[in-house]
């Protein structure tokens, strides 16, 4: 019996209920991220860090992400990837706790290490997962999956505004937040799903795309180091440059993150009127009207308006470029979309250290400029969009 037939056994639970099982994957993982992302000036005012300090450590979250990738695979494909995402869900929720309760410096980035790389582990396993959904329904929800991501991480962020408004600690924030955050979204994906396991060894290794699909890699690492980059600065920027309180700090990236989730559910309408090279191009300018506004007015309102262009000019870039990818005519749709990722995700662990040790060295300002570099990089290279003949 083939895989594709084991996974459809006769109490294959209805491709409604799979979709909100994987949904309630996507949300505990974006939202669990949420309510790190927005607390990180409470963090650092606690351990008393450095922008170069903080920027190290938010390196080793990525580092931690980066080493799970070939683990997650290897058990996804011997346990299923439903099974190891609900694992890796709890696990996440746990390392998130770890940081709150740290005692001191030298714990601190251990928990640090463990939430990225259970975070980036549970990445790959849901996605998995959400693969295995579309292709058993013949669906097409990966879209929507990634703007449940956002809706989650937005919901965590603003969870993370009204503990700030409670001057509540990170403590029970962390452990009331990402608690009913976790109990919930586990209950909606304990479904009997049969995943397509394998006791195959998976292929380790990154793989860097070439050719064409370089530039459109080149395209979502622009996107995804800003969106990186946005997750774990902008309250921070919010504070310190633009002097804004800690509540509406807080809650700057949850309106980044609203304003992804909108736009990624409106996304195939909007590219649809504009075509994917003019969409590109026009996401590229809103984004540098958004560093514009943080930059050089700096004003807590009109950074919060930038933050708003941001999240319109980032929101479709990946959806884009991987859709590109998957009609590469040299590859496998799979293993371009694979390459183009492994760029996409080097982007957002990037973004957040990039912005760190610039920031020690220019000052935050001077390091939120890199994003409008990139959203002009974005503009030029939205030409390798187009379909190849």
């Amino acid at each position: 019996m083939t895989a594709d037939i084991g996974m459809q056994e006769l109490d294959t639970p209805s491709a409604r209920r799979v979709w909100w099982a994987v949904t309630g994957m996507f949300a505990l993982n974006g939202g669990l991220f949420g309510i790190w992302a927005s607390r990180i000036p409470a963090i650092k005012d606690r351990f008393q860090l450095e922008h170069s300090t903080l920027g190290l450590l938010l390196l080793l979250l990525g580092v931690g992400a980066i080493l799970s990738f070939p683990l997650a695979g290897r058990l996804s494909d011997r346990f299923g990837a439903a099974r190891v995402s609900r694992w890796l869900g709890l696990a996440n929720a746990v390392s998130l706790l770890a940081i709150a309760f740290s005692p001191s410096l030298f714990t601190l980035p251990v928990a640090l290490f463990m939430f990225g790389a259970t975070h980036g582990a549970m990445d790959v396993a849901m996605n998995a997962w959400a693969a295995e959904s579309d292709r058993v329904h013949k669906r097409a929800d990966m879209p929507v999956f990634h703007a449940m991501w956002s809706l989650g991480a937005g919901v965590g962020a603003a969870s993370g505004a009204l503990a700030a408004w409670l001057d509540a600690a990170p403590q029970p924030h962390f452990l009331i937040a990402g608690g009913v955050l976790t109990a919930t979204c586990l209950a909606l994906a304990a479904i009997p799903w049969v995943s397509a396991a394998s006791p195959q060894k998976a292929k380790s290794g990154l793989h860097i795309p070439t050719g064409p699909l370089l530039l459109v890699g080149l395209l979502t690492l622009c996107s995804t180091l800003g969106e990186g980059a946005m997750a774990d600065w902008s309250a921070v920027y919010l504070r310190d440059v633009t002097l804004a309180s800690d509540t509406v700090a807080a809650a700057g990236y949850a309106v980044f993150s609203a304003t992804m989730v909108g736009t990624r559910l409106s996304g195939a309408f909007v590219t649809r009127i504009l075509g994917p090279i003019r969409a590109m191009r026009v996401s590229g300018v809103i984004a540098l009207v958004g560093v514009v506004l943080m930059v050089v007015i700096s004003t807590p309102m009109t950074a919060l308006a930038g933050l708003v262009c941001l999240g319109l000019g980032y929101s479709l870039v990946v959806p884009l470029a991987f859709t590109r990818a998957a009609n590469d005519p040299e590859l496998p749709q799979a293993q371009a979309i694979a390459r183009v990722a492994t760029l996409s995700y080097g982007g957002m662990l990037m973004g957040p250290p990039t912005i760190g040790f610039i920031a020690h060295a220019l000052g935050l300002p001077a390091a939120f400029s890199l994003l409008g570099l990139l959203a002009i990089v974005t503009i030029t290279l939205a030409p390798v969009l187009r379909p190849p003949e």
